[in-house]
């Protein structure tokens, strides 16, 4: 697990520090990756965040069409469930198999609503959100190798956004770089099931 430091969250810090990769970038929908997309670099959205959207109208609300999208979403999410942990290719079949026709009933029944919703709801803003990342929240089903979302990624942020409540800076940006490296070694070690000496010293 790597951590990197950066003074502030200008879209030219992640494509400086992924100027040599090519492969596919799974995240969620942050303005500052845009530019990195194309053709050296794939776009895997986050399911996670779609899902969240109409989670927080239908808590408001009690919305008939957020608590459908949410079943919806939520078949997705119990066929990862069952999957989880096998290998890429058996991944990849099955999600070929069973979320594929739960993909594009899903995108038939998003398109269909949201003609029925006034353009400025909650309901159509998360709707069209989801529209427009599509071809990004369908790539998983095609790559065993992805995951639905990017939860794993933000479970690992968490505790930096918790320390963050006490301090309110690094001190220096030398201290933001040790921080991070910081970071980097403790979330290595805690997926090594919390063993430091496969940190730094690996087989």
């Amino acid at each position: 697990m790597l951590f990197r430091y950066s003074p502030d969250r200008k879209g030219e810090r992640p494509k400086a520090h992924l100027a040599s990769f090519v492969g596919i970038l799974q995240a969620d929908a942050y303005a500052g990756f845009d530019r990195l997309y194309g053709e050296r670099i794939q776009e895997a959205a986050c399911w996670a965040h779609v899902r969240r959207k109409f989670y927080d109208i239908h808590v408001a609300h009690t919305s008939p069409i957020a608590a459908e999208a949410l079943e919806r979403i939520g078949r997705l999410y119990g066929i990862e469930a069952e999957i989880r942990g096998r290998p890429s290719d058996e991944r990849r079949q099955v999600r070929q198999t069973r979320a594929g026709p739960e993909l594009e009933a899903l995108n038939a029944w998003l398109h269909a609503t949201v003609t029925t919703l006034s353009k400025k709801s909650e309901l159509a803003v998360a709707i069209r959100y989801a529209l427009s990342l599509w071809t990004a929240l369908t790539r998983y089903r095609d790559d065993g190798r992805l995951e639905i979302d990017n939860n794993a990624a933000e479970r690992a942020l968490r505790a930096v956004a918790l320390c963050r409540k006490n301090w309110l800076f690094a001190g220096s940006d030398d201290g933001g770089e040790r921080a991070a490296a910081i970071y980097s070694l403790l979330g290595t070690a805690k997926l090594n099931n919390g063993k430091f000496h496969q940190c730094l010293h690996p087989p």
